[in-house]
């Protein structure tokens, strides 16, 4: 098969009209739920994209309704993993034009049990733009997968549709926050404390207007700065602590601390599943999270993500890139299986992946199991393998089979 001509079975949401085509009610029977919290063994009813009943012992359904049943035998069912920092169009090109990151495919994400996306810019906000970025936002939506952005990137004045980040927010509905607006790197644009008062307060006031997130989504780099401006926007402001969402905060174990004592001041951090070497002057993203909880600081104020299609670049003494690696979606369960292998309880790391997420980001029905949420579902096995995965009631993976793949996206079984 030819690479640009596109199967109708890759698309089988759409009916050849053009519209959804019908869901089909799924009942799941014999889950042993963590929603994140543990609720036992259950069985759930799923339809119309929505968890519609849950409870011990499910009824028998009339046939007439064709709901397909799926046994778990007393796996793990938990909700879909929310990923709140992935580079959806690509990112790189720190290393010029050929160094950009393709953009990620649809099953990139599902089969790591990545239901929602936030999509973002980095250093190239100029190559592409918030365009592209909500262009490829609807494109996900299209596929089935949940999928928000951010307004802005690295720079100021930060890359917008409007002309402003308070009009971007008010307008554009995908459009949720500012980020990932850099300080402390040499990439950045070195934001005063002016300047990072100014769009975080068209952030918060957007938030206000919309019912949004209005956060600004903070790329901390590896400078000796760290988090200094924001304890001072802290100090010399009245804007809520929960505005500021400083990322990549364990990227070097001094910084990460600062992470902590923003937590107790409000603020909700964010840690990078990136790979960290032994002699790193830096915390894996389960060293991260092991510390962050031993700590005492609010549970609630701790998230994971992936920096999924961003490159991981190292710099040299003149700012030039030594060596790059590529972020991607697979980096949160293998976060969670590390997490659990070291004994930390399923329902003590979950909510880093998922209600915290969800709830920073203000989206209602995800990051839980419960009645009315969304159907976003991810099935582990005893290793703590994804097996099953469901997107808003359609199932993405069966069985460790990829069911669903982006519309170019190739068939690994597959020539093409």
């Amino acid at each position: 098969m030819r690479p640009w001509m596109v199967e109708h079975d890759r698309l089988d949401a759409i009916d050849g009209a053009g519209q959804p085509a019908p869901m089909t009610m799924i009942l799941i029977r014999n889950a042993q739920v963590y929603a994140p919290e543990p609720l036992g063994q259950r069985d759930l009813l799923l339809g119309a994209g929505k968890l519609l009943w849950i409870g011990s012992a499910a009824p028998d359904l009339p046939a007439a309704f064709g709901a397909q049943v799926l046994d778990l035998g007393g796996r793990r069912l938990l909700p879909g993993l929310v990923d709140g920092h992935v580079h959806v169009t690509g990112g790189g090109g720190e290393a010029g034009f050929a160094s950009r990151v393709p953009a990620p495919m649809l099953s990139r994400y599902t089969r790591s049990g990545v239901t929602t996306v936030v999509g973002l810019l980095g250093t190239d906000d100029v190559a592409r733009g918030t365009r592209e970025l909500v262009a490829q936002v609807h494109a996900l939506r299209e596929e089935g997968l949940s999928a928000w952005g951010y307004a802005g990137g690295y720079h100021l004045p930060p890359a917008t549709l409007t002309g402003s980040v308070r009009t971007d927010l008010a307008f554009i509905d995908c459009l949720v926050g500012v980020g990932e607006l850099a300080i402390s790197d040499h990439r950045s644009s070195q934001p005063t404390l002016d300047e990072l008062l100014r769009i975080a307060s068209e952030a918060h006031v957007a938030g206000l207007m919309t019912g949004k997130a209005g956060i600004v989504h903070l790329h901390l780099g590896d400078g000796p700065r760290g988090l200094e401006l924001v304890r001072r926007a802290l100090d010399q402001s009245e804007l809520p602590p929960r505005v500021f969402n400083p990322t990549h905060v364990n990227r070097r174990k001094a910084l990460f601390e600062e992470a902590i004592e923003l937590a107790r001041r409000g603020c909700s951090i964010d840690i990078t599943a990136f790979p960290v070497d032994e002699d790193e002057d830096a915390w894996s993203a389960a060293d991260a999270l092991v510390r962050y909880l031993a700590s005492g600081a609010p549970r609630e104020r701790v998230t994971i993500s992936s920096d999924a299609g961003g490159c991981l670049p190292c710099f040299d003494a003149q700012g030039r890139v030594c060596r790059m690696d590529v972020g991607h979606s697979g980096a949160l369960v293998e976060t969670l299986r590390e997490l659990l292998a070291r004994g930390v309880a399923l329902e003590d790391a979950l909510p880093a992946f998922t209600c915290n997420v969800a709830d920073l980001l203000r989206l209602p029905g995800k990051g839980r199991i419960a009645v009315g949420a969304d159907a976003d579902l991810v099935v582990l096995d005893d290793a703590g393998a994804i097996t099953d995965v469901f997107a808003g009631g359609r199932p993405q993976l069966r069985d460790g089979v990829v069911l669903r793949r982006g519309a170019f996206e190739s068939d690994p079984t597959q020539d093409i």
